[in-house]
């Protein structure tokens, strides 16, 4: 007889437009108004959007320019990370009374394991229930959260029932709601992927599951293994504590070698702005670029620069990649540009695993208590 794997159970908390209701909180005569937390109507770009601008199209990474324009009524609001810190941390102690298996995303989301948690509930949907209605009450904002399985399942399903609320895909209910899930909820498959998908008939989780092991991998690289097993259900990535992200990087392979420093400026002018879109989604900044040079003959060079602020604009990204750029002459032809960010303004994030003293397991029927 075959061994599964236990079922975990466990839960995706994503705060509801965290920078933004951070600030309507803070200052009570911007609640109900559509705001924009970072940018200007004429630069920059937006950190986070409340509620009521998101209904105007107005989103992160979106410029400061284009959220004007889609709601005239916008008010730019200077961030505050400081603040947002210091509310991530209170949140942050209310998931460590239910278990130490916490792995912060950023500031406003985390997994948490509650498999075997301090409180001995067999429930996971339950702790998720209280968990949000702890921090409406002793912090102030609402969060949403998922439940199930795996990381990857809950962070979907975290999404599903926003703002306020919470989704629980049970074991049972695990491969029907990822066959009718839209491909592009698929954590993983971005805007580039999800266009690419779609030109091969792949719309949702369904589709994805008729394609093979072998045909994924052969359209889709390392990446098709992944796509191929958690449509499946198949996600085996533990909560890992302490947990931060060091750096984070896009890079572009050309169909032609490049010779042209103009020709390369272009491409890095638009590896700046996904290098900026990432750090804006990821909410984070940093001090240090590099950038990654790849030669026709396939030898590797990096060039550094450390800068004294942190910064997650493009223009400044990519002035500072020019630089970088110019340093030294190009020994051949180039075949790969990539820009990464490191020396990040994370650092107090990382939380230090503390140990759990009452290890007792509850062992339940997950299919009535999950």
């Amino acid at each position: 007889m075959s061994e599964f794997p236990p079922i975990r159970k466990i839960i995706h908390v994503d705060m509801d437009a965290f920078y933004a209701s951070v600030e309507q909180m803070d200052n009570p005569d911007l609640k109900g108004k559509p705001i924009a937390v970072g940018g200007n109507e004429k630069r920059g770009v937006v950190s986070a959007a409340s509620y009521e601008a998101r209904k105007f199209g107005v989103r992160s990474a979106m410029s400061g320019v284009q959220a004007k324009r889609n709601c005239p009524e916008l008010i730019f609001v200077k961030p505050h990370f400081e603040r947002y810190h210091e509310i991530s941390k209170k949140i942050r102690s209310i998931f460590f009374d239910y278990t130490d298996l916490v792995e912060p995303l950023s500031l406003d989301e985390a997994y948490l394991d509650v498999t075997h948690n301090k409180k001995g509930n067999p429930s996971a949907s339950l702790i998720a229930k209280e968990i949000r209605e702890r921090i409406l009450k002793e912090v102030g904002l609402t969060a949403s959260a998922g439940i199930s399985i795996n990381k990857f399942i809950a962070k979907v399903a975290s999404d599903y029932n926003k703002p306020n609320g919470q989704k629980t895909v049970n074991p049972e209910e695990v491969i029907e709601f990822l066959e009718r899930l839209d491909i592009r909820k698929f954590y993983g498959v971005g805007k580039v992927t999800a266009e690419k998908m779609y030109q091969l008939g792949i719309f949702t989780g369904e589709d994805l599951k008729l394609k093979s092991l072998d045909y994924l991998v052969e359209h889709f690289g390392k990446s098709g293994s992944y796509y191929f097993h958690v449509v499946r259900g198949i996600h085996t990535s533990e909560v890992k504590p302490n947990r931060i992200r060091k750096s984070l990087a896009a890079e572009h392979t050309f169909n032609e070698n490049l010779s042209s420093e103009i020709f390369m400026l272009e491409k890095l002018d638009h590896i700046a702005e996904e290098v900026s879109r990432r750090l804006t989604k990821s909410k984070v900044a940093g001090k240090t670029v590099t950038l990654k040079i790849k030669y026709s003959d396939f030898s590797l060079q990096t060039r550094s620069k450390t800068l004294n602020y942190f910064i997650s604009d493009k223009a400044l990204i990519l002035e500072t990649a020019k630089d970088l750029l110019y340093q030294e002459k190009m020994s051949n032809s180039v075949r790969l540009l990539g820009i990464s960010m490191s020396n990040l303004n994370n650092e107090g994030l990382a939380i230090q695993t503390r140990q759990t003293k009452n290890e007792k397991s509850v062992n339940v029927q997950l299919q009535f208590e999950f």
